[in-house]
């Protein structure tokens, strides 16, 4: 008698949903360090840490800087547009004042007598 084996592959049970949604769901982490030598004289050190997951896992294991920082705000994005609006207006004042003050060439000469 002979027995069939199967052959499984690694992705035949999960899709790249299922994996995003597991990663997502978990959360992973990706850690990493670069570091540049010369002669036993450490030059460069680059620590590079990377955190992929939910917000809502986030929030459950205290990673929420985004909640009091200033760029995220609505009063902080109010305050950009206002600049923003005011700086347009800047910029349409100056392109006027340009256009109505541009210098005209003259045809004149000036002679130098000696």
């Amino acid at each position: 008698m002979t027995t069939q084996r199967h052959i499984e592959h690694s992705t035949s049970g999960a899709t790249l949903a299922d994996l995003l949604e597991r990663i997502l769901d978990k959360g992973i982490v990706i850690a990493g360090d670069i570091k540049v030598k010369i002669v036993d004289i450490e030059l460069l050190t680059i620590q590079i840490r990377l955190l992929i997951c939910s917000v809502d896992k986030a929030k459950e294991i205290g990673v929420d800087w985004w909640v009091n920082h200033p760029a995220f705000s609505r009063h902080h994005q109010e305050q950009l547009s206002d600049s923003i609006l005011k700086l347009e207006d800047r910029l349409a004042k100056m392109e006027t004042q340009a256009a109505t003050s541009e210098v005209k060439p003259t045809s004149e000469r000036i002679v130098a007598t000696a």
